[in-house]
């Protein structure tokens, strides 16, 4: 069983023994409240209200008797007002009463208690108080001398007797609290005696099971510290301890692979780090003849960008050049467009002019016939009508003439329409010539705006082509200082592995282990000879087969050569220490 599960039994079983102890004391505690609290509001304030019932009933008598006594109209009248008073409160007194809490014996007593009251006040006092209001007095002291204490004995036995149930009472919910309290304080007691019992054997086996599992991990745990893999521990049971137990013997165990392994590459990791000694070298000079190619390809991009600049910049003339004619082109075409409109409106004007014409001929038509009828008329007036003959003669004359004239201004208004018509259809053709030179023009500029923007964007790559060979010979001079690093590095990565070779002699390994480690450590020490001759083979091809890569993808430069830099930052000597590790000539070309 899990430690956790153990200590959430334990926690368990002692927060259900608190709980049932916290529940027994609770349950006192309410019972005992519930019996106070019934002892002060049926018994205290009943005795309260009896008492006081009592004392005004024997006030009332001493009033009676008072008037009887005095007999004068204004003692009887204060008395009689007091006795008055102190029924009416007697009356809500005994009502508060009866709201209480009640006894079957008690509830008896009561009724008779307000039976005998009842005659107290309707046969003693009420006549009293008619015999003193009538100054009877004789009479009132009769009934408060005989009377009244007849009547009051019967009530006084029944309110006695409600005062001894009242404390009875009180006397029981007493011995009840007694009761209760003797029966939890024995639960209490038992509950808590049996809780440290359990807790007391429940801690005892755990602390017990977690001291020895601890004890047997503090050995392990010492023995690792001090170098000896050698230690064996047994763990049993399936608690948390013998988890830990479980994993510090994988530890112990992944330790002694670790420890294993660092004395197999120990060894491999010296010859290693003279082979990279020697390729870095080769390396340097490699990467001194890619500086001097980059700088000379640097002062081409140079030459390259100012050429395509230049051209940017007679792009951008030529656009602008563009621009002026599209805009001369469009104000041509809008005087063309003005041109159409009017050449319309003279046509129509044109043809409203051959309708007035066509008016005026009508009129002439209609005044020659008018000059006619005239003739007629005057022809049949003889010698009379003759003047009129004339002049109406004369008028067909005019008729006539403008007729013709109308006519030949017809003629000539056709033809003149006719020729703005052919001058309307030319004008009409002259702007959507003019439209479409517009256009080409536009298309034109556009073409040159494109041209232009290209330009701009060349010089832009060339620009940015020419940062990123600057660049990359910045990061090949960093390279080279590398380089010179990382041979010094690789000697310092010697005389570490022959340290760490005397720190890992620290740990005590079994026999097997250690022999199998030296066994698997002399390989690379025999291959060590062929890798150290396989970078100077690279040498002759490095520097013809880096030319060609940067002239034929110049396009590729711009985002190599942001992360140039940062290679240079961070110097790491794995990646050769691989490579010399492969032994072959592609490695230090590819590298």
């Amino acid at each position: 069983m899990k430690i956790s599960t153990r200590l959430m039994l334990l926690v368990g079983l002692m927060s259900v023994l608190l709980i049932a102890v916290g529940g027994l004391g609770l349950r006192g505690i309410s019972a005992s409240n519930a019996a106070l609290q019934t002892v002060y509001e049926d018994r205290t304030v009943a005795l309260g209200q009896l008492a006081e019932i009592q004392r005004r009933m024997l006030t009332n008598g001493f009033l009676v008797a008072a008037a009887t006594l005095d007999g004068t109209p204004e003692v009887v009248a204060k008395n009689g007002a007091g006795v008055e008073a102190n029924i009416a409160g007697i009356t809500k007194i005994w009502e508060a009463y009866m709201a209480t809490q009640l006894t079957a014996d008690e509830e008896q007593t009561a009724k008779q208690f307000a039976v005998a009251r009842g005659r107290f006040v309707a046969e003693g006092l009420r006549p009293a108080l008619v015999a003193l209001r009538a100054n009877d007095l004789k009479e009132a002291q009769r009934i408060a001398n005989v009377v009244l204490p007849a009547l009051y004995g019967p009530t006084f036995e029944k309110m006695t007797a409600l005062i001894k149930i009242q404390l009875d009472e009180a006397k029981a919910e007493y011995g009840g609290a007694l009761s209760r309290y003797d029966t939890i304080r024995l639960a209490s007691f038992v509950s808590i005696v049996l809780g440290v019992l359990l807790a007391g054997i429940a801690g005892f086996y755990l602390i017990r099971g977690i001291s020895r599992a601890l004890a047997q991990a503090n050995e392990l745990s010492h023995a690792i510290a001090q170098g000896d893999l050698t230690t064996q521990v047994n763990a049993t049971g399936k608690d948390e301890i013998a988890e830990l137990l479980n994993s510090l013997v994988e530890m112990k165990d992944s330790l002694t692979r670790v420890v294993s392994n660092v004395r197999e590459g120990s060894e491999s990791v010296a010859t290693a780090s003279a082979e990279i000694a020697q390729g870095n070298n080769d390396l340097s000079a490699r990467t001194e003849q890619q500086a001097s190619a980059l700088e000379e390809t640097a002062a081409s991009m140079e030459e390259l960008s100012s050429t395509v600049k230049q051209n940017a910049d007679s792009a951008r003339q030529a656009n602008q050049l563009a621009m002026s004619a599209s805009t001369v082109a469009i104000q041509g075409g809008e005087v063309v467009g003005q041109v159409v409109e009017t050449m319309k409106g003279i046509n129509e004007s044109s043809r409203k002019i051959s309708d007035i014409i066509s008016v005026i001929d009508g009129i002439a038509f209609q005044t020659n016939i008018l000059a006619l009828n005239a003739a007629v008329e005057a022809a049949r007036a003889g010698e009379q009508g003759r003047g009129f003959a004339v002049v109406a003669s004369e008028v067909r004359s005019l008729a006539g003439r403008s007729a013709d004239a109308a006519k030949e201004i017809k003629s000539l208004i056709n033809a003149s329409v006719e020729r703005v018509e052919h001058g309307t259809t030319l004008v009409d053709q002259a702007g959507s010539t003019m439209t479409e030179v517009v256009t080409s023009i536009r298309r034109v500029t556009d073409i040159m705006g494109e041209i232009s923007a290209a330009s701009n964007e060349q010089a832009l790559g060339v620009a940015q082509v020419g940062e990123a060979v600057t660049q990359m010979d910045q990061a090949t001079q960093q390279n080279a200082a590398l380089v010179e690093e990382m041979a010094a590095a690789a000697s310092s990565l010697k005389s570490q592995a022959q340290d760490l070779v005397g720190t890992v002699a620290v740990f005590k390994l079994s026999p097997a282990q250690g022999s199998s480690g030296l066994r698997r450590s002399a390989p690379p020490a025999q291959s060590a000879a062929p890798r150290v001759a396989a970078p100077a083979a690279a040498r002759s091809s490095l520097a013809p087969a880096k030319k060609p890569a940067i002239a034929g993808k110049p396009q590729a430069l711009a985002a190599p050569a942001k992360s140039a830099a940062p290679p240079a930052a961070k110097p790491s000597p794995k990646p050769a220490a691989k490579a010399a590790a492969a032994g072959g000539d592609d490695d230090w070309e590819t590298f």
